[in-house]
């Protein structure tokens, strides 16, 4: 996004209705309102297009688990019957290629859960949205009653907006829509400690894979 849509949303619900109605009454006009209403319709499109994309993302990433999952089903299958072959080599490049898959899943789970994540922070947006756009609708309302009304003589304007707003929840439809996230800074190590640990994964997984093969081995050597 060139702008962060949730950026977007806190603007449009921290600017305060009381500006509004008071920019109507001195205008004797409901522009500014119809305006700001049509404003979140069009942001109320962007955010529910942005919650699918979302969805979007995490049901292929679920996708692309169950695949990688199978795959991992079937490199087993092929390292015993690499071993029933004699070809120790064989099953061990499928066990590592097991290993990697295996890291690779890891990924698409983080994925769902961001996904997921972004998800629900779209859907409390556009709830916030909507009850704001509803408030704005209130007050606009108001402001056509009572400007019908001071043209039939029965109230003036100003009088009449008073007793209709309902902008009791404004400040609680702000507070639901973003509270904003908290982000957890890294630094860069130096380039040793990061090969180093670069290493250690490494060994890690050529124990797994060493370990696996044994295993195989066994079950291979028990069967015969």
């Amino acid at each position: 996004m060139a702008e962060s849509i949730f950026v977007r949303v806190r603007r449009v619900l921290s600017g305060q209705i009381e500006d509004s109605v008071d920019a109507m009454e001195r205008a004797n006009n409901d522009t500014v309102m119809r305006e700001a209403i049509r404003e979140s319709d069009r942001l109320i499109d962007e955010v529910r297009r942005d919650q699918e994309k979302a969805m979007t993302r995490r049901l292929q990433a679920v996708r692309q688990q169950e695949m990688l999952a199978k795959k991992a089903a079937e490199l087993t299958a092929k390292a015993r019957f690499a071993l029933e072959e004699g070809r120790e080599d064989l099953a061990e490049g499928a066990i590592a290629r097991q290993v990697d898959l295996e890291e690779h899943t890891e990924k698409l789970l983080q994925e769902q859960e961001l996904a997921r994540a972004e998800e629900e922070k779209l859907e409390e947006s556009l709830a916030a949205l909507r009850a704001r756009k509803k408030q704005m609708e209130e007050a606009l309302a108001a402001f056509s009653i009572a400007r019908t009304e001071a043209s039939l003589g029965h109230d003036d304007v100003s009088s009449t907006l008073e007793r209709d707003r309902r902008l009791e929840n404004a400040e609680a439809a702000f507070d639901r829509a973003m509270t904003g996230g908290s982000g957890i800074g890294f630094e860069r190590g130096d380039a040793k400690a990061i090969n180093q640990v670069a290493e250690i994964d490494t060994l890690a997984k050529r124990l797994t894979v060493s370990e696996r093969l044994a295993a195989l081995k066994a079950e291979h050597n028990k069967a015969a």
